[in-house]
């Protein structure tokens, strides 16, 4: 489950900072969408003035506004209000993900190509995964994942590689030989949410060593596949080696 967003007590901390030039309005507007950011389903407008220690009449001005924005969309018949895409949006315009999504698309497709199965790109969002980029699979038949997704991280193999060496790394079980394989940069594993699908979830790393992002590829066994899982461990995490020296990265040493 996602981290939920910092408490009343935190934010006010972070607000006390600066105080000199403090912008109510601007706070508010923050406060909503960092908790809506934790909050798959939503919230009403009373939940939300509830949790973010403010009264409804407070709030409403901001909500109408995030909403007249395009940050936020409230649902006509239950009135809870949940986060846009617009955000997410916002993050692929600014040039660190934008470059990374760059660089990893070619070897992506490449990938793809070669094993005949779909492959993603995740990262860390706030303690979930999202998934920023996609290559589909050439096959026929396949298994693939929507960009813009968000998954719990410690039920993922990716949330586990993004988490290896983290404190969040004690949210996410592990089966027999599983630590072993984290420890070289990688994990395959049943996938926990999608009966059927096997995830090669691999770490891409910056030039100081840091996992920035997860190369996985959701394994779909069928007749029509021509590549078997070693191969596809094998072929993504070359793949995810190269993302990574594109990046300057230092990439997980491959068998």
């Amino acid at each position: 489950m996602a981290e939920r967003s910092a408490s009343r007590t935190e934010r006010t901390v972070r607000a006390d900072r600066g105080t000199d030039y403090a912008a109510p309005a601007l706070d508010k507007a923050l406060d909503i969408l960092e908790l809506l950011a934790g909050e798959a389903g939503g919230l009403t407008q009373t939940e939300i003035a509830e949790r973010v220690g403010r009264n409804v009449s407070q709030i409403y001005r901001v909500l109408a506004t995030l909403e007249r924005r395009g940050y936020l969309t409230r649902d006509d018949r239950s009135g809870r209000y949940v986060l846009s895409m617009a955000l997410f949006d916002l993050a692929h315009r600014h040039p660190p993900l934008r470059g990374l999504v760059q660089l990893a698309s070619g070897p992506m497709r490449a990938l793809a190509d070669a094993v005949r199965q779909s492959c993603n790109l995740g990262i860390d969002d706030a303690g979930a995964v999202r998934i920023v980029a996609q290559a589909e699979s050439p096959a026929d038949f396949g298994y693939q994942v929507r960009v813009g997704a968000r998954f719990p991280i410690e039920s993922t193999a990716t949330g586990a590689v993004l988490a290896a060496g983290t404190d969040a790394a004690a949210a996410t079980p592990l089966g027999p030989g599983e630590a072993a394989q984290l420890a070289d940069g990688w994990l395959a594993r049943p996938d926990r949410l999608q009966a059927g699908v096997t995830d090669v979830a691999v770490a891409i790393t910056d030039r100081r060593g840091h996992t920035v992002a997860a190369l996985t590829v959701p394994y779909v066994a069928t007749s029509y596949s021509s590549v078997g899982l070693d191969e596809v461990v094998a072929a993504a995490r070359a793949t995810a080696a190269e993302i990574s020296a594109r990046l300057g990265g230092i990439p997980a040493a491959a068998d």
